[in-house]
């Protein structure tokens, strides 16, 4: 299979050679071993052989010899691993000597040094639409963080082609699948996370009953600043199944761990306003699909509700900024305060430039997107932020321009890194 070029392939070449060795952290599946077997010149499979459990009581120190940049792929089924290579990296004084893939972050209670001036670190997700060929990318973050007006001519999406891929998803494994071969794998995904990857992260037997239910719930809120506490409740009455607070933060724990989901930060920013921010975090899956997994939906349940499926692209939108973001030095936000005033997503790079979005699945709401938007910079105290460096409207169906009060609206399919 020819391997498809990833967005953050630049990033971990040039932190691997910054570095004695770079972690990539992400979900399972999300293209971790094949991006890293690229610039590998040996790999070393923790979790499959046989050897590995004996050597670590002998002599671990020769799991790590083998030419580099050495592929230490899932350390974390051995996180004592992780102290060795530090030493290693130590002895050797040289730059990309490792790489280390995981699919699980090991657990707090594992001692291990922080690895602070030997390990760098890349955040890898799914695949964005840049990545699998349905964004032209005409439209850079990098451009827009430039303030640069959009000049080209696009053509709009098709609502069932947007639908299609939020079922699809972004797996590297499912390029070329069906939109039938994909729902069964990504319900097959599901329900191994469920009865299998829950229990088996931290050794400890999880209800696949309750971590279902969770799934769902967190599903049916996507996109939504949903607390524990409305988290127990949808359970209990959507689900019919009882479970404790504490089962709910043990739960989220794991699925964390395990990078199934990525939450949304608020932005903390100061605004001239009595109104209180919002401090909780949007609830995302790692991918889109895995929530339309979770609940069993198919085209036709998605098309029947535009409403929530506006939500999945909410998420879905917000998983391309953050690929596009952490190309450009930047994290991705949210913004809500007391008064109800909310911005789906702010991007902000680490010098503090930033640019803010909403985000429509449909042309429908434009106008009211962009007067929001312009309500939202009204309020900020420029004494103490800067000024955003461009106002953004992403849309499904759409296609791309900027209007006369200087508000980008930009097509999914248009943009990019």
């Amino acid at each position: 299979m020819i391997y498809k070029e990833r967005i953050s392939d630049s990033e971990l070449l040039r932190k691997l050679n910054a570095s004695g060795a770079v972690l990539i952290r992400g979900a399972k599946a999300c293209g971790k071993t094949e991006s890293a077997k690229q610039i590998a010149k040996s790999v070393l499979n923790v979790d499959r052989d046989e050897n590995v459990p004996v050597l670590m009581d002998t002599a671990p120190k020769r799991l790590l010899l083998g030419e580099t940049p050495r592929l230490i792929d899932e350390w974390q089924a051995q996180p004592k691993l992780w102290d060795y290579i530090r030493h290693e990296i130590d002895d050797r004084q040289n730059n990309a000597q490792f790489i280390l893939t995981g699919s699980a972050n090991p657990e707090e209670s594992a001692k291990m040094h922080s690895g602070a001036g030997r390990f760098t670190i890349v955040e890898m997700r799914t695949m964005s639409w840049q990545e699998l060929g349905f964004s032209s990318g005409e439209i850079s973050l990098a451009k827009l963080f430039k303030g640069e007006r959009i000049d080209i001519d696009d053509k709009p999406t098709d609502l069932d082609f947007i639908i299609e891929k939020l079922i699809i998803g972004g797996f590297p494994t499912l390029l070329n699948k069906t939109i039938e071969q994909a729902t069964d794998l990504n319900r097959a995904y599901v329900e191994l996370l469920t009865e299998v990857d829950m229990s088996r992260v931290s050794n400890v037997r999880r209800d696949p009953v309750k971590v279902r239910s969770l799934l769902r719930s967190l599903a049916r809120n996507t996109a939504t600043m949903v607390d524990i506490t409305a988290l127990e409740n949808d359970i209990r009455e959507k689900e019919n199944v009882g479970i404790t607070r504490p089962t709910v933060y043990d739960y989220l724990d794991a699925l964390n761990r395990l990078m199934i989901l990525e939450d949304q930060p608020a932005w903390n920013t100061h605004i001239r306003s009595s109104h209180a921010l919002r401090k909780s975090p949007k609830r995302h899956f790692t991918d889109v699909s895995l929530a339309v997994a979770a609940l069993g939906a198919d085209e036709n349940s998605l098309i029947n509700d535009l409403n929530f499926t506006g939500f999945l692209f909410e998420s879905l939108v917000t998983h391309e900024l953050r690929v596009y973001a952490q190309a450009n030095d930047a994290k991705v936000y949210h913004y809500r305060d007391s008064s109800g005033l909310e911005v789906d997503s702010i991007v902000q790079k680490y010098n503090g430039d930033w640019c803010a979005f909403e985000i429509k699945l449909g042309t429908g709401q434009i106008d009211e997107a962009a007067v929001n938007l312009k309500k939202f910079v009204s309020i900020l105290d420029t004494k103490k932020i800067k000024l955003p460096n461009s106002l953004n409207i992403i849309t499904g169906t759409g296609i791309s321009y900027t209007r006369p009060d200087g508000i980008n609206v930009i097509s999914l399919a248009s943009l990019g890194k």
